[in-house]
């Protein structure tokens, strides 16, 4: 074989190594932007809800993140200890379908708060009543919307409940299925099970926010 055909070989496959290994630094290094930027979101959020809470006589123990600008299928659900100003759980959650011109995929949300949408709704939220639900452990809260960007909410019946098939683990890189959710911030059934433990004993309501 000839001598400079090898060596026009070697090097090609170690320019190909080297391309690799850019590439998977570059992921990785999004994937770390990515993770830095949402703690940082997080972390603001949590400082709001806090000052809105004690404004409002609202539960002050903790309350629930959602980070819609998060990857379907990594947590954006975030139970936030209020007193240790950490987290607490966090878990997996589905953001409304939607149809016709409000299609969400589970790559990007789309939200609205119009009736009929199946999208979900950005905002704060009061976590009302406890309820039977169809779905997952046969449990939901009834939700109020306190913005105008999600004042529909209980009149669209949009709840916080849990879907069986939901995994409790990140499925990243793949995205939750659509469907699952019309509108309703949908959690694993593990997740309910904690959150529905922890919301009986609150005398004061709870905050949810979900934002982007």
């Amino acid at each position: 074989m000839n001598f400079s055909f090898i060596i026009y070989i070697k090097t090609m496959i170690v320019l190909m190594l080297l391309s690799s290994c850019n590439n998977i630094s570059g992921h990785s290094l999004e994937t770390q932007d990515t993770a830095t930027e949402a703690q940082k979101r997080l972390e603001e959020k949590a400082n709001e809800a806090m000052a809105f809470c004690e404004k409002n006589n609202y539960n002050t123990d903790f309350c629930v993140l959602i980070d819609m600008k998060i990857h379907s299928g990594r947590n954006r659900m975030f139970v936030w200890n209020f007193k240790t100003k950490s987290i607490d759980r966090k878990a997996l959650c589905a953001h409304g379908c939607g149809k016709g011109e409000n299609l969400s995929t589970g790559a990007k949300p789309v939200f609205s708060n119009t009736d009929g949408s199946l999208c979900s709704s950005l905002g704060k939220y009061k976590l009302g009543i406890r309820s039977y639900s169809q779905w997952g452990i046969n449990v939901h809260y009834k939700m109020h919307g306190l913005e105008k960007t999600n004042n529909n909410a209980y009149k669209r019946i949009i709840v916080f409940h849990s879907h069986t098939p939901m995994p409790t683990k990140e499925i990243y890189p793949q995205h939750l299925p659509m469907g699952w959710s019309f509108g309703c911030p949908v959690t694993s059934d593990e997740m309910m099970r904690y959150m529905d433990k922890k919301l009986q004993t609150n005398k004061k309501p709870t905050l949810m926010w979900i934002y982007y």
